[in-house]
């Protein structure tokens, strides 16, 4: 009775500080201001841990995270309370603004001029580049996630697959436990070959040997189950193909298109220009919003690896002349001269 009585005492005086509110909130505004401690984990915490809302009769608050390690209770492994403080959500346009001193709309204006991207577009790529890099050095897919500054695990499986086009242990494995379906067809300008995960198209790739565009797709991904597609499958590559040898049907696939911010600005950029249109370089960089990165540009179209469905044949030289293309200068010939026919 003593006990019962006891932890209704304590409940009662958490739940009535503000402090709770704040935890029961997750309230990113008060990391920093305070810590928490759980005494049935020995842990403590930021306001923000996505972990389960502790008992309120368990919980005990701290000024720093010195006072909580010195009454005995050890760093969180999700929100590493005892580390700097990372921003999971991202600012608004309104407080970009505020903190630059300018309008919402000269700020968008310039940050899309200067980057190529609109800020939430920008933070939201920034955020994807930190969770590979992650994926890559953390001991633990869940240590990943939290280091690249999500406060939550539910929160990046919202939209994990759309971000990696695979599960984060998958991608973290190199592919390994994903499968690619994918099928070789033949067509005027060589070989083709098309693959898919489940999310959409993730590679086509043209060629002279159909076994050495198989090893380019295992390259790709080396620990992946690549399959040959079956007859529905093979219906898809005759679709690429069939666009290929009449450009004026058009090309409608769902994508796995997987690259830096600003590869795949240059590839959304790409697949707006009209078919039977070229544009340079120069011009591309500039419709980006990027005029001095035309070098870059160019190493953007040289990394496309969805022939035709993003078409980089569409690029040329400043002077109108054919400049390099992966998959051979005579094959973008041919593919610029068909489409500027039909």
């Amino acid at each position: 009775m003593y006990t019962s009585t006891r932890n209704q005492n304590r409940a009662a005086a958490t739940v009535s500080d503000a402090r709770w509110a704040a935890l029961s909130a997750r309230s990113q505004k008060a990391d920093g201001t305070f810590f928490y401690s759980v005494a049935t984990t020995g842990v403590y915490c930021r306001p923000s841990c996505g972990a389960r809302t502790p008992r309120p009769e368990n919980v005990r608050f701290h000024a720093t995270a010195r006072d909580a390690e010195r009454a005995g209770f050890r760093a969180c492994k999700r929100c590493k309370p005892n580390e700097a403080p990372r921003a999971e959500q991202v600012p608004t346009l309104d407080e970009l603004a505020v903190h630059a001193g300018l309008s919402r709309y000269h700020l968008h204006r310039i940050f899309k001029a200067v980057t190529g991207l609109t800020p939430r577009q920008y933070a939201a790529a920034h955020r994807a580049r930190c969770l590979r890099g992650s994926l890559d050095r953390r001991a633990t897919v869940t240590d990943a996630i939290f280091a690249a500054g999500y406060s939550s695990g539910g929160r990046f499986y919202e939209n994990s697959n759309e971000m990696l086009g695979m599960t984060p242990t998958a991608y973290r494995a190199g592919g390994a436990n994903t499968e690619i379906r994918f099928a070789v067809g033949e067509c005027s300008l060589g070989s083709i070959l098309v693959a898919a995960t489940a999310v959409g198209v993730c590679a086509i790739l043209m060629g002279d040997e159909p076994d050495r565009l198989t090893r380019d797709l295992q390259d790709r991904f080396p620990r992946a189950t690549i399959v040959g597609g079956d007859a529905a499958f093979e219906q898809l590559v005759s679709k690429v193909v069939g666009f290929v040898e009449a450009p004026q049907h058009g090309l409608d696939l769902p994508l796995d298109v997987r690259g830096t911010a600003f590869q795949q600005r240059v590839w959304q950029a790409l697949q707006e220009i009209p078919s039977g249109a070229t544009v340079s370089y120069t011009e591309l960089a500039q419709r980006i919003g990027r005029p001095q990165s035309v070098r870059a540009v160019a190493q953007a179209c040289g990394a496309n690896a969805l022939a035709v469905a993003i078409p980089c044949h569409r690029v040329v030289r400043s002077d109108g002349e054919l400049s390099g293309y992966r998959w051979g200068v005579e094959r973008k010939r041919a593919l610029l001269t068909r489409e500027t026919k039909n």
